[in-house]
């Protein structure tokens, strides 16, 4: 990892506000902190678990299922433990190196995240639009290959991001009025010109969100054209049933995604407690609900589910 070049004006750690002016609240704040945290890591653990355990579920759609919450897991732990510790014991410095680490981890499970979303609707599209080809287009291998290109994507995008802002001078300003270390909260404070950082942080962001949700919408429109074709009521609804789930997560994963996105760059006249909020929202809400949403919507995982809530 590159280090900040040795001047009086480089920090060797920044000090992480949580929600500044809320201070005197931080401790309520905490308790839905803490019961989302919880309620997702239980959640997301039990569906590895059951998924890992049933033979029966060893298919492409639930291997993608347990690569979401992996992401999950991983986009909350980033930021959830340490946003704790503010609000808790006022645990407030982080090193640079660490500062960096989480914009880095942060920022590349979120593109991973995408990428898992946009194969849960091909996924979809081939289950609907030709489901006779479907165990031989996808296949518990090829959707081990199509993660681990998502995740080589995911690096190569993110990776710049703590190599530009290893670059700025921070001229003794080393409070970040946040929550955790997100890219442009930490190019904020800086002193010198961050036109770079923002053009990059523009651009991975129409390159991941744009090109992804226009994948999703393309399959979906596909899917559309599909079902509306089908004369038999019964299966046109069964059709509809089985992406519903889908959609539910992506409208809880791209929502708080984009309105923090846009809050961050073009709300100048919105109060930063918003901002801080939302960007909070985007990593505790999703991972609490995808494993309730599959929970509640996916029969034969809920079956599963509750048959192991039965032996405990």
């Amino acid at each position: 990892m590159p280090v900040f070049n040795v001047t009086h004006s480089d920090p060797s750690t920044f000090i992480l506000m949580g929600i500044p002016g809320l201070e005197s609240a931080h401790i309520w704040i905490s308790i839905p902190f803490c019961m989302f945290y919880i309620i997702g890591l239980i959640g997301n653990f039990t569906l590895l678990l059951v998924v890992g355990k049933e033979q029966t579920l060893h298919k492409p759609m639930y291997l993608l299922i347990c690569m979401l919450a992996i992401t999950d897991i991983g986009m909350s732990t980033s930021v959830v433990p340490k946003a704790l510790c503010i609000f808790w014991f006022h645990w407030q410095d982080i090193t640079v190196c660490g500062c960096l680490t989480q914009v880095f981890f942060l920022h590349t499970v979120s593109v991973m995240q995408s990428a898992v979303l946009v194969t849960m609707a091909f996924d979809r599209y081939v289950a609907i639009c030709n489901p006779l080809r479907y165990s031989t287009i996808l296949t518990n291998a090829r959707i081990a290959e199509i993660g681990l290109v998502g995740l080589i994507r995911a690096v190569l995008l993110i990776l710049p991001m703590p190599l530009l802002l290893t670059r700025l001078p921070f001229c003794e300003n080393y409070i970040i009025p946040h929550t955790y270390c997100e890219h442009m909260a930490v190019a904020k404070i800086s002193c010198g010109d961050i036109t770079i950082n923002r053009t990059y942080g523009m651009i991975v962001a129409f390159v991941v969100t744009g090109f992804d949700l226009t994948l999703i919408a393309l399959s979906y429109g596909l899917i559309i054209t599909a079902v509306l074709r089908i004369s038999s009521r019964k299966t046109h609804q069964k059709a509809l049933n089985t992406c519903t789930t889908h959609i539910c997560v992506m409208l809880t994963s791209y929502t708080p995604c984009l309105f923090s996105y846009m809050t961050h760059r073009f709300g100048q006249g919105i109060a930063p407690q918003v901002h801080i909020f939302l960007a909070n929202l985007y990593v505790l809400v999703p991972p609490m609900l995808n494993p309730i949403i599959y929970g509640v919507k996916t029969k034969e995982l809920r079956d599963k589910v509750g048959k192991y809530a039965c032996r405990t």
